[in-house]
C-alpha cells in the first residue's frame, strides 16, 4: 500500500509543478512577461519558444554588408503554431543576438497580470487595481503609464468618443470605465 501512496504523492506533485509553470508561462510583471526576463537575450527566444514560431524583419543570419544601410527597427513576433499572434518583442540594441530585450506588447489576452489584468480589461478594472501614474494624449490614443508594472496601456479615442484626430488633452476623468485596452506594453528599462 505504500508504494500506491508513493506513486500517487509523486503525480500530484508533478501535476503541481506543470499547473504552476503553465501558470507563470502567461503572468505579467514588472519586469516579466511570462518566460522572459530583463535577463532574456534575443538569442533565448528560439529555446523559450521552441514551440512557438517566431518571425522578424530581419535575420540572425544576414550578412553584415546588408543590415549596414537596414533602417528598418529589429522585431520579433511570436506567434502560435495554429498561428495566433502571441507577442511582439523589440531589443535595446538593433540586429544584435545577445541584446536584451527593451519591450513587449501583448496581443493574447491568455497573459494577465497578478491582479487580473489583461487585454480583455476595462479602464475601471485598471484603474482599481493599478495606480496610473500619468496620461499621455496621442494622435488616436491615450495612454496611460503603470510604474507598478513598468507598462503602458493605450486605449483608443474612439472609446472615449473623441474624434481620432482630436488633439484634445485627456485625462483620467474623462475615461469611460468601459473604455477596453488597445495595446498593452511592458517595458524592461
Amino acid at each position: 500500500m505504500s508504494i500506491l501512496k508513493k506513486i500517487i504523492s509523486i503525480v500530484l506533485v508533478s501535476f503541481l509543478f506543470v499547473q504552476c509553470a503553465k501558470e507563470n508561462q502567461y503572468l505579467i510583471e514588472k519586469g516579466k512577461v511570462g518566460f522572459l526576463t530583463k535577463e532574456t537575450t534575443i538569442l533565448d527566444l528560439n529555446s523559450i519558444f521552441k514551440t512557438d514560431s517566431i518571425v522578424s524583419n530581419t535575420s540572425l543570419n544576414t550578412v553584415a554588408e546588408e543590415k549596414l544601410f537596414s533602417i528598418s527597427n529589429d522585431e520579433y513576433e511570436i506567434f502560435t503554431f495554429d498561428g495566433k499572434k502571441l507577442l511582439e518583442i523589440a531589443p535595446t540594441n538593433q540586429n544584435d543576438s545577445l541584446s536584451k530585450i527593451k519591450s513587449i506588447q501583448i496581443f493574447d489576452s491568455n497573459y494577465i497580470t497578478d491582479k487580473g489584468i489583461s487585454l480583455q480589461s476595462t479602464f475601471k478594472e485598471i484603474n482599481e487595481n493599478y495606480l496610473v501614474n500619468n496620461v499621455e494624449t496621442t494622435l488616436t490614443s491615450a495612454t496611460l503609464f503603470i510604474d507598478e508594472l513598468n507598462a503602458t496601456i493605450a486605449i483608443d479615442k474612439r472609446e472615449l468618443g473623441l474624434n481620432i484626430f482630436s488633439r484634445e488633452e485627456i485625462t483620467l476623468d474623462q475615461i469611460p470605465d468601459i473604455a477596453k485596452i488597445k495595446y498593452f506594453t511592458i517595458w524592461f528599462n
